[in-house]
Parts: structure tokens; sequence; C-alpha cells
């Protein structure tokens, strides 16, 4: 049965899906594959099945939040139920030292986001996958990418759920960052808590790594110029995961 939202059907989805924000990041990705094997696009949802290095591998660009997850997770789980699930993104960096450019490995994530709380309690952990989580790592230091590995915070939206205070809309809450920093995440985000939720729940491996865009200690955004470079290294890695995981 094709997907409502996603149009993929059984067969189309490949083991490995890389999952990005951006949907010209999924186009981006898919240069890195040997062969395309198919393309569906509908609304802001993309997804590109191909080879890479021999191994079968789907990109989706999902869109931005944790709902655009949701529908995401939800519906690939659908074509195919031994999925592993790397969130190659962007995020704001929470620390003195995760600077821009720097990768964060997320191993767990505090569920700001409501999405979730539609499938479990509040108590309930948004945790990585080990497995996926260790090739993140050893795929960074291969890589020679700068990296962080702990605790990420991922919340509903971009302004007021991340305390961004603009023109006259004002936050309800304007020192979340610090206050998330004080209990030791590493960086702000809106989809790693939704996608380690709805893996573990559907029996699926995920893991993410996102790259800094923005100091929100100091106001600091990477420039436009580093931006493709920055991305390239996430990117580089969520392909070498994939490559150890097999």
């Amino acid at each position: 049965m094709r997907q409502y939202h996603l149009g993929v059907d059984k067969g189309d989805v490949a083991p490995r899906v890389m999952l990005v924000g951006d949907p010209d990041r999924a186009e981006r990705v898919a240069r890195h594959f040997e062969k395309r094997h198919g393309a569906w696009r509908h609304r802001e949802f993309v997804t590109i099945t191909g080879t890479y290095r021999g191994l079968p591998m789907t990109v989706t660009g999902t869109g931005i939040g944790p709902d655009n997850t949701e529908i995401a997770v939800i519906e690939l789980a659908q074509c195919r139920k031994d999925l592993t699930l790397i969130r190659v993104g962007t995020c704001g960096g929470l620390q003195r030292d995760t600077r821009l450019g720097d990768l964060v490995v997320s191993t767990a994530s505090v569920r700001l986001e409501a999405t979730t709380r539609f499938f479990a309690p509040e108590g309930y952990p948004a945790v990585a996958d080990l497995d996926v989580t260790r090739a993140l790592v050893d795929a960074c230091r291969e890589t020679g990418a700068r990296h962080h590995v702990g605790i990420t915070a991922s919340a509903p939206g971009f302004y007021g759920a991340q305390s961004r205070r603009v023109g006259r809309f004002e936050p309800l809450r304007p020192d979340l960052p610090a206050e998330m920093a004080r209990l030791g995440a590493l960086n702000f985000e809106m989809e790693t808590s939704a996608l380690f939720v709805l893996a573990a729940l559907g029996r699926l491996r995920a893991g993410a790594v996102t790259v800094v865009y923005a100091e929100r200690r100091s106001g600091r955004a990477i420039r436009p110029r580093d931006r493709p470079a920055a991305e390239a290294r996430a990117i580089a890695v969520g392909l070498r995961a994939f490559e150890r995981l097999g």
C-alpha cells in the first residue's frame, strides 16, 4: 500500500534510511549514490532510494519538526520492519565547547516536544540505539570530524520553543537554552526525540548526528559560505556509519 504522505510502497525503501530535514539536502545525499532506483516527492517530503558502495540506501527529506518526523518514521516503518534510521541535521550548540561547524552525536534527547506524548508518557526516555551511536562516533573519528557525544534537547519549534525573541513575539520561557545547558544538554534542535521514541516503539534502530549552525550562548551563527563544508562533514559521517553497520 502506497503511503499517504511519502508516496512510497513496500520495495521502495531500503533497510538503511538517512533522515534529513532539508529536501535539498536529500538530493545532496543522493549524489553519493552509485545508482538511483527511484524517487518520490509529495508536499515537503522527498524520498530517494539507491545504492551507496554496494549498500541499498534510502534518504528521506522530512521537512522541519517532530510532527513531520512522526509522519516519515511511521510511514517508512509500514514499508519494512528492519529499518536503521540515522538523522543528519543541524542544531544550535548550548555548551561553551560546541563550536560552529562541530558535530554532535546524540545519545538521548530531552522531550520538549509534544508529538511523542501521544505515544508514550512523559517519563518514557528518548534514547538512541547503542550500535548506531557507536558507529556514528567511530565515523566521526575516522573522518577527522571534531565532535561531541551526549544529550540533545528537542523543541517543537524554532522561535518561541527555543527562546528566540523576534519583534513582538516574546517567548514564554526566555531562559530555556541556559536551563538545558545547565542540565548538560549539548545542543538544541527539533526532531531527534521524536525519532528516538518512535524508533524504540517500532523496534527500529536509530541514531542522530547534527552539525552546529548556531552558538546559542554567544548568538553567533555559521557563515553561509561555511555551511556546505559543515553539512558535507555530517553527511560523510552518516554514510560512513551505515558502512560500519553493514
